[in-house]
């Protein structure tokens, strides 16, 4: 079926999945708090509630789900979802996760049907890493990334956001260590969403700042053509090797924005800086069938005139974070570990 288009004529084929808003991690760009208001667990979708609601976004189009957190590995009996979606009639089911887990769980993933993980990676210093995020797991990712090809895992990727002055120094090292773990490195600007309540512009290295920076260091870069909407934009090196640029802050593609989010309780967004969704668990749990739940998820993206990036490049000299700390904690659905990045 061909995926139902907004008033843009953006297709609806990406469905980013927040199993939990919880977290292991406190990393500086996402979680700068230590508490947080986290959601009621009587509302956290079921394994059966979330396999229903995919099957409705599968029916409208979607192709590509990941399952996303907070951090995923943290929800319970995790592989039992992924077994559940895998056998739904989609291109791809991938998931990104810290790391911190992966290792203790890569081959029930992988026997359950995953197909595809990403793994943060910000830094390769044990210091650094405490300093990002307040606590000292360096070492269980690292094992978990080295678990990713044991467990029969292909095309891994590495996402870092790069935040000048804290881990701007280490962009040849991460590309480096990728490369000697086969893995693609995707370096992303950081972005005024979510928790990111102490950002500000000086802080984010822009695409362009970097790639004469690589470029420098390695020679000509070319980029890799057929993007798509794929959120990073991909280069090679002289020597064959590629990476990506997520380059959200300075160059949005919105034009192309083909994802939804669903939160872990069954609110979903149309747009990652969007301040509303639209809460599908509720007619779920009152008995809504197939069909009345296809219509409120159509009639939704088809009135979607969503394009926050570019908006929140426009405002220029006057841009600061989304949202205070004070009005996450009000409302916890504009976190980013709350509707999944």
């Amino acid at each position: 079926m061909n995926p139902v288009r907004d008033t843009l004529r953006r297709p609806m084929s990406n469905l980013r999945l927040s199993v939990t808003d919880r977290c292991n991690l406190r990393c500086a760009y996402c979680m700068p708090e230590e508490e947080y208001s986290w959601l009621p667990n009587a509302e956290i979708l079921s394994f059966e509630e979330i396999s229903a609601l995919v099957d409705r976004f599968v029916a409208l189009g979607v192709k590509k789900v990941r399952l996303t957190g907070g951090e995923p590995l943290v929800r319970r009996s995790l592989p039992v979802l992924v077994k559940m979606l895998a056998g739904k009639p989609i291109d791809e089911l991938a998931m990104t996760t810290n790391g911190v887990l992966l290792a203790e769980h890569a081959v029930a993933l992988k026997e359950a049907g995953l197909q595809r993980l990403t793994v943060s990676l910000d830094t390769l210093r044990r210091e650094r890493f405490l300093q990002l995020t307040r606590r000292d797991q360096l070492a269980q990712v690292l094992e978990g990334i080295a678990s990713v090809p044991k467990a029969g895992f292909t095309g891994l990727k590495l996402d870092t956001v790069i935040t000048r002055g804290l881990n701007d120094d280490e962009v040849e090292p991460l590309l480096e260590f990728a490369g000697k773990h086969d893995a693609e490195l995707r370096f992303i600007e950081y972005m005024d969403v979510g928790g990111a309540t102490k950002w500000s512009m000086d802080q984010v290295v822009p695409a362009r700042e970097l790639l004469a920076r690589l470029a420098a260091r390695y020679g000509a870069i070319e980029p890799v053509p057929g993007r798509g909407s794929a959120p990073a934009e991909r280069f090679r090196l002289p020597d064959g090797r590629t990476f990506g640029v997520i380059a959200s802050t300075t160059q949005p593609f919105c034009s192309t924005c083909d994802r939804g989010r669903l939160t872990a309780d069954g609110h979903w967004f149309t747009c990652l800086y969007g301040t509303t969704g639209t809460d599908l668990k509720a007619a779920l749990r009152r008995g809504a069938d197939a069909a009345e739940l296809e219509s409120i998820i159509r009639s939704v993206w088809e009135g979607r005139v969503d394009r926050g990036a570019e908006e929140r490049l426009a405002l220029r000299e006057g841009r600061g974070p989304l949202a205070s700390a004070t009005e996450m904690r009000q409302q916890p659905h504009l976190e980013m570990h709350t509707r999944g990045g």
